[in-house]
């Protein structure tokens, strides 16, 4: 149990400067409270009696709980601002969230030397009334395993590319080790956070991170979660809940960076089991990432790919896993690849949901299986959002 405060207060939400943290005025008991009715209230048509357990939820620290922060760049070049605009076709609406109780301690030392480099580098905030200006957002990340950093300047084009570099080592100099900068550059006049197209600007492209003995990478346009100490937890649940089943292969799908199909090989590579694992993702850069931890962990039959989840496993004739583990987007899996892991007949299925709405509607059509096991994960605290997971076993 975390010994923690039960409300957080916040003068922005209290001016009505930023309302992201929708449920700031309730206590974070009452937050997973409510939390807890609504999952419960969407699962019940598929607990079972004496059967279906439903695990103690797993809280959050109420602050410094995100490794990162996107923030808006608004003001002018020698006085950024970094939070957001209050009015998104007002560059003068700025609010200034540097001092957000969200994001982790190292934060408070680092923006006044964003906002340095900023006035250095002659990076103009983009005035969107005006389309004038360079700099959009800032996307900055950290990783809890060394502390280094991913900062990526959003940019409009590459016209200040020269003075960045040129400022780039006094940058550099002051930030962690192995540290990563990248300028990305999106050219539209919209409200769209990152472009295609990412220019590095040091040797190091990737962040890397450790859950549970596990390495990640995290890099440039590749999902990561936002809350470390609750992933750690929610994949070390997942390893637990299948380390001692007779699991010989194993599909990880939506698998992102492969936090779940990971731990659960490692698990099971520890038994003595040669197990194979198929990890499927659509993001190249994150395939990327979850390669490079499974060569550092020597788990030598696994596989990642960067294709879409559904059309893989359609299109997997005569195979069938004794795994199937699931991490969708918030849409959930979909009708079609619900329909076709219940017909797969897979003995056990992980299915992780950010949306337990949509995940409430693939159970509907997976009437093969038995849910066995669902824990509640507050990954999102002072929203309605939270993170579910859950272990079905075939009937």
């Amino acid at each position: 149990m975390l010994n923690q405060p039960n409300q957080l207060s916040c003068l922005h939400f209290e001016r009505g400067d930023c309302t992201s943290c929708q449920w700031l005025e309730l206590s974070y008991q009452n937050q997973l409270t409510e939390k807890e009715a609504d999952l419960k209230r969407l699962i019940f048509p598929f607990i079972l009696q004496n059967e279906t357990e439903i695990l103690p939820l797993v809280r959050s620290p109420i602050s410094r709980f995100r490794n990162k922060a996107k923030m808006v760049v608004s003001g002018s070049v020698e006085r950024p601002i970094l939070g957001i605009l209050r009015d998104q076709n007002d560059a003068q609406s700025g609010v200034d969230l540097t001092d957000c109780s969200l994001y982790p301690p190292s934060f408070s030392a680092l923006f006044p030397i964003l906002k340095d480099f900023i006035a250095r580098a002659g990076l103009v905030p983009y005035n969107i009334a005006k389309k004038k200006g360079e700099l959009k957002y800032i996307l900055i990340t950290e990783s809890q395993f060394n502390q280094s950093l991913m900062i990526r300047f959003v940019v409009r084009s590459e016209a200040k590319r020269a003075l960045v570099e040129r400022e780039l080592p006094h940058l550099v100099g002051k930030l962690p080790k192995n540290s990563v900068i990248s300028l990305n550059i999106q050219p539209q006049h919209a409200a769209v956070l990152e472009g295609e197209t990412e220019i590095f600007l040091t040797e190091h492209k990737v962040i890397e991170e450790h859950f549970n003995g596990i390495p990640l990478f995290i890099r440039p346009q590749g999902f990561f979660q936002t809350n470390p100490f609750v992933a750690s937890q929610l994949y070390l649940t997942a390893r637990q809940w299948i380390e001692n089943l007779p699991i010989q292969k194993c599909w990880d799908l939506f698998c992102g960076v492969g936090g779940f199909g990971l731990h659960c090989a490692k698990a099971l590579q520890d038994k003595g089991v040669d197990v194979e694992l198929t990890g499927i993702e659509i993001s190249a850069s994150a395939i990327a990432s979850a390669t490079k931890s499974a060569q550092r962990l020597g788990l030598e039959k696994v596989t990642f790919a960067s294709l879409d989840s559904a059309q893989f496993a359609l299109n997997e004739v005569g195979s069938t896993p004794d795994l199937v583990i699931v991490n969708p987007p918030r849409r959930g899996i979909g009708k079609p690849l619900a329909e076709f892991l219940n017909d797969l007949g897979s003995p056990y299925l992980i299915y992780s949901s950010c949306n337990a709405q949509s995940m409430a509607k693939d159970f509907a059509a997976l009437t093969n299986y038995e849910l066995n096991k669902v824990q509640l994960f507050d990954m999102f605290p002072h929203t309605s959002h939270y993170e579910t997971l859950t272990f079905l076993i075939k009937k």
